[in-house]
């Protein structure tokens, strides 16, 4: 759950974008119908199994367009949920209800299909030391709703933007003129407490990136045979990192490398939206 300086610092203005994009100047199909304030009663009714994540910024929405709004959960973020349950009863304005429908069901839905995905994708990692990461590769300004869901789902995040950690990545490494170049420049560079993780795709990488203490070494796209040969070579030297094209299908060919870190960005620019609905809205006294 974002504590309430998230929420009011960089949250909601996130809500109130995507609130703006939907409504230019008016709801123009919500006034013609219902040209005066009456109060109603809304069911939120999920439509396939998975794990409910977004319960919060769901509300927030309503919250942001109508102070006097009031929502009954059954269900808490984490949760698994079945197919035709009933999740929340939402009571307020009609004319808000209607205004905020698509935007709350847009956020509840990615975060959910988000949660989801991940909770399959970290089940096959059960009885491993490795944890299951995800990556930058988020939609724009939804980062911070994205990677809430990965946790959620149970993966764990790896920084949240550029300024959280140093990641030498390939042309990071091509800049500096090879591994070991960059990864010197970054401990000239960057604070002590900061660890510097690198990205290698070959054993001469791994060599240099072990030699010039480096503090994580990432194999990416490696095959199978020389991962296993980097973490001979590596040897408990530095934590290890595999990414490349990871997801839910091929993850378990990685399972046997004792890797510290699995990173799959499939968790958040992949995931399917799990299919929630606002059904059944009456006018209430």
């Amino acid at each position: 759950m974002f504590d309430q300086v998230t929420m009011k610092l960089n949250v909601d203005p996130l809500i109130l974008g995507a609130l703006k994009e939907d409504i230019t100047s008016e709801d123009v199909s919500t006034n013609a119908v219902m040209p005066h304030a009456q109060m109603g009663e809304v069911d939120l009714i999920c439509k396939e199994d998975g794990i409910i994540c977004g319960l919060q910024v769901f509300a927030r929405v309503f919250e942001l367009l109508d102070d006097h709004m009031n929502i009954e959960f059954f269900v808490q973020d984490g949760d698994e949920v079945k197919k035709g349950q009933l999740m929340a009863k939402v009571h307020g304005d009609i004319r808000t209800l209607l205004c905020g429908e698509r935007t709350a069901l847009n956020y509840l839905q990615r975060m959910s299909g988000i949660a989801t995905y991940t909770h399959s994708v970290a089940a096959l990692l059960t009885g491993t030391k490795t944890k299951l990461l995800d990556t930058r590769k988020t939609s724009p300004n939804n980062r911070i709703f994205e990677k809430y869901s990965v946790r959620i789902g149970g993966g764990n995040n790896h920084r949240y933007n550029l300024t959280d950690g140093v990641m030498l990545k390939d042309n990071h490494i091509g800049a500096a003129g090879g591994v070991k170049q960059a990864i010197q420049k970054a401990k000239e560079y960057a604070p002590f407490v900061r660890k510097i993780e690198v990205e290698v795709e070959n054993l001469d990488m791994v060599r240099d990136a072990v030699e010039a203490g480096a503090d994580i070494i990432m194999l990416d796209n490696m095959s199978h045979e020389d991962m296993a040969a980097a973490m001979a070579i590596i040897d408990g030297k530095a934590e290890v990192e595999v990414s490349g094209n990871v997801t839910k299908e091929n993850i378990a060919r990685l399972t046997d490398l004792g890797v510290n870190f699995i990173s799959s960005g499939a968790l958040t620019h992949s995931a399917p939206i799990l299919d929630i609905s606002l059904k059944n809205l009456h006018p209430v006294e």
